[in-house]
């Protein structure tokens, strides 16, 4: 009988030692994420894997599993211990070792194993952990699933039949890059920063862009998961800004910047702008609809709303279809649509046939860039973008807010504006045009401006964007309007960035 988890124990105590510490926060919903020592410990991780090979079978699935772990200093302990929980659970483990995420998901496929648990906390700050899970590939964890992990776990309702086994699966990155590199290389040769933020990617996405015909500028590849510039997350400012250094130092044609787990990519131009992803989204939108006419995409809710407005795509004939934000949302989207593509403003890229196999990978979006500027020979990617509508758009912005009171501040927003409409107040000094529910509220008045407020899937904070195709004041004065609301209540915190 293994101990039912415990929400809360005291470090350097028998009981810390003894038994096994779960906080019920971190089953999110789509992933799992703690602070490591602080909400779980290594016997929590152990009942994680017990209670995730237990749900596999309840599922009907194979239980056999891919594993593999992030570059963090605690990463590999993490995952002996939930290997040991899923052994003991009858679980049969491929574990690849050091990975980036999209290469787990891959062995999925090149292993022909129906599940995987990827110890990743992505590009959260040091002291976290977590892992990504899924048991029907390319597809990972939703709510439903989330749940009844959760369940499982805290009620130690564990099937334990033992007959688990362990395999060592050596040299699986050579095979992963030949996936990705088994292609004709670029007709026109880039020069290209490759930035890692000094977290797992570095091991590979320079050997990758290398491969197809890159000219790679290192930016912060060696490993160090203290991560001593920046946590290495392309959608963070002080991570975009390094790149732009980089790009307008070596004169690159382009900056890629990976995400600690290497399933996104973040884009700086050539005159050192970076780009925001949904931004990228849209050209690359442009690039795929002119090869594949009435083309069908996802976008998140944070996305912009040229996906729907840009000229150039209704001309492609192209449909498009906005979805809740979150990787697991976006996959099962996108999956079901038969979409060419899942765009999310937060980098992560779903491609399918015959550009991917319908999983997030950041690698697989860099070599998308690459094709596309290759396809536009002569051509800056300054221009590429600078040819697109213009519009003003904020960074995602994230005000702090506990985990157990975010999505109640989020339900109090999202009745605020649908009284607002209802009224007919002003927002932003206009109507209400349109209101997008699916996730948090996205909020567009009569001018196109919109604003969005939303909870993090990931961790204690609220999401904010905004953006107007009008002019940066009415972007503005859309912040002032969501903001307003926010801080009537106080359980809203401070921004980790504004406008």
């Amino acid at each position: 009988m293994f101990p039912r988890p415990l929400s809360a124990l005291v470090p350097n105590t028998y009981d810390y030692e003894s038994r096994p510490l779960v906080k019920p926060t971190g089953f999110r919903e789509y992933d799992a994420r703690w602070l490591f020592e602080t909400e779980i410990n290594l016997m929590g991780v152990q009942a994680l894997g017990m209670g995730l090979g237990t749900l596999v079978r309840r599922l009907g699935v194979a239980p056999e599993i891919v594993t593999g772990h992030d570059f963090r200093g605690y990463s590999a302990s993490i995952k002996t211990a939930l290997i040991s929980g899923l052994m003991a659970a009858g679980c049969k483990v491929h574990d690849i070792g050091l990975a980036v995420t999209p290469m787990a998901y891959y062995a999925q496929f090149a292993l022909d194993v129906p599940c995987v648990a990827m110890v990743t906390a992505s590009h959260n700050d040091n002291g976290w952990t977590g892992v990504k899970m899924g048991a029907n590939r390319p597809l990972t964890f939703g709510p439903e699933e989330m749940t009844r992990l959760k369940e499982i776990v805290l009620s130690a309702d564990f099937d334990l039949p033992g007959g688990g086994s362990y395999v060592f699966v050596e040299d699986f990155p050579e095979r992963y890059i030949a996936d990705l590199t088994n292609r004709p290389k670029l007709k026109h040769p880039l020069k290209v920063v490759c930035a890692c933020g000094n977290g797992t990617a570095g091991a590979f996405a320079p050997k990758v862009l290398e491969a197809i015909g890159c000219e790679v500028v290192p930016l912060d590849t060696n490993l160090d998961h203290t991560f001593p510039r920046y946590n290495p997350n392309p959608e963070d400012l002080e991570m975009l800004h390094a790149i732009r250094d980089a790009v307008l130092e070596s004169g690159a044609d382009v900056g890629l910047g990976f995400d600690g787990d290497g399933d996104r990519c973040g884009v700086v131009d050539d005159t050192g702008e970076e780009i925001f992803a949904d931004k990228v989204g849209v050209l690359l939108a442009r690039d795929i609809s002119g090869l594949h006419p009435n083309a069908r995409f996802v976008v998140d809710v944070k996305s912009t709303g040229l996906f729907v407005t840009d000229p150039v795509l209704r001309a492609n004939g192209v449909s498009v279809d906005y979805w809740k934000t979150g990787h697991s949302y976006m996959k099962r989207r996108t999956h079901e649509l038969a979409a060419l593509v899942g765009f999310e403003k937060s980098g992560h890229f779903f491609f399918n046939a015959p550009f991917g196999r319908g999983y997030d990978d950041g690698l697989v979006s860099a070599l998308a860039v690459c094709d596309f500027l290759d396809r536009n020979p002569g051509k800056k990617l300054s221009a590429l973008r600078e040819a697109l509508p213009m519009t003003w758009q904020s960074p995602t912005m994230s005000p702090h807010c506990a985990d157990e009171e975010k999505y109640g501040v989020v339900d109090a927003v999202v009745k605020h504006f649908c009284d607002a409409q209802a009224s007919g107040a002003l927002v932003a000094g206009q109507k209400i045009r349109d209101l997008v529910t699916v996730n948090g509220v996205r909020v567009t008045v009569e001018d196109g401006t919109w604003g969005l407020v939303r909870a993090s899937s990931n961790k204690p904070e609220l999401v904010v964007v905004v953006e107007s195709p009008v002019s940066e004041s009415r972007m503005r004065d859309m912040f002032a309007a969501v903001d307003a609301v926010l801080r009537t209540h106080p359980q809203v915190g401070a921004y980790n960035q504004t406008i």
